[in-house]
């Protein structure tokens, strides 16, 4: 007996077709997403593992040893470079100090010297890092970088910092030095009574306006070595760029003073969770401004950037700008106008041996 065969017309045969078609597409879209649910779920999986693995470790250090746990043993150190934006980043620490439970430090140095001598690096290295009560600390002082692993330490703070143009900072801070500030109105300044405008003392070749001025954000980066301060110094413009790829967790731009901000309270929780809305909505965390500033012309710039001070303090702001901006490249993603943070974007895995 001859086997049945059935015969579809055309049209049904193409129905069949994109059923099986249809069929096979459903079956593969179903093991992707098997796929997809057994990958998150050995992430959840790993992720629960570091967490156990991290709690097991806090604990056994803090039944083993009696130092601090190390986020409270954090130090942050803002050698602040005058006329920044950094008393209204500062005024941000102060006004967090109290909620987030950290202790905020003035250094105070004689007639505003950002150099030490010696014996004062050791007092102060010492005081930073056996200070048990003030930690976690945050400094902040017109002070030049300071390595602390000369000294035989091996706990070393974590130094941020904040550059501005070149030629806006000395502009502002020649106008500060006559008129003052609406933060501080009624102290008087060290140059008040000078009405010379910035212009003016560029054509008449003042001392208060010639490109030497420009010599400081390079100088403290650069730190406490003796041709850190020899204005014009190819070898301190490269140490200062050294300083701050290697021994700054981040350094930010005057003009970019939020994006500064959102990327520490994403860093360092611990400090500024709660700066960034600060900043936004404060009064007194970044209201600042220079009295009686008047931009200056064209020719007074002109004249400025024809020095080769000048040329090196700009090659260091461009570097510090293009390193800041290589950071928030990858931490921050813009929509609508508005700035968001990226969510964690590891995880481990493979985790040998297995936790109990």
């Amino acid at each position: 007996m001859g086997l049945l065969r059935i015969i579809m017309p055309p049209k049904f045969q193409l129905l069949a077709v994109m059923a099986f078609g249809v069929a096979m597409l459903f079956i593969e879209n179903q093991i992707q997403k098997l796929e997809e649910s057994r990958s998150k779920l050995e992430r959840t999986m790993a992720r629960h593992e570091v967490r156990e693995v991290e709690h097991r470790q806090t604990r056994d250090s803090l039944r083993d040893s009696p130092a601090l746990p190390e986020i409270e043993d954090l130090v942050i150190i803002y050698n602040r470079v005058p006329k920044t934006a950094s008393t209204s980043f500062t005024n941000i620490a102060y006004d967090l100090c109290g909620k987030n439970r950290f202790h905020v430090l003035h250094i105070n140095t004689t007639k505003n010297n950002p150099v030490m001598s010696l014996q004062d690096q050791m007092r102060f290295v010492r005081n930073v890092t056996s200070w048990r009560e003030m930690k976690p600390g945050f400094y902040h002082g017109h002070v030049a970088y300071l390595d602390f692993t000369k000294f035989g330490i091996k706990g070393k703070p974590v130094y941020i910092n904040i550059v501005r143009d070149p030629i806006e900072r000395l502009v502002s801070y020649y106008y500060f030095l006559r008129f003052g500030d609406d933060y501080r109105p009624g102290l008087r300044r060290r140059k008040q009574g000078d009405k010379k405008t910035f212009d003016e003392c560029v054509s008449s070749g003042g001392s208060d306006c010639t490109p030497e001025k420009l010599w400081l954000q390079i100088p403290f980066f650069c730190g406490h070595y003796s041709e850190c301060w020899n204005v014009g110094s190819k070898w301190a413009l490269e140490q200062a760029k050294y300083n701050l790829v290697n021994e700054y967790l981040l350094v930010g731009v005057t003009e970019e003073l939020e994006d500064f901000i959102m990327m520490l309270e994403a860093a360092l929780p611990r400090f500024f969770r709660g700066a960034t809305e600060l900043y936004r909505t404060g009064k007194k965390s970044h209201l600042r401004k220079t009295s009686e500033k008047k931009p200056p012309t064209k020719e007074s710039i002109s004249k400025l950037q024809q020095s080769n001070i000048w040329k090196m303090e700009n090659e260091f702001y461009e570097f510090a700008l293009e390193q800041f901006q290589f950071v928030r490249a990858h931490s921050v993603r813009e929509k609508d106008g508005e700035l968001y943070l990226l969510a964690q974007n590891f995880f481990y895995e493979k985790i040998y041996p297995k936790v109990n």
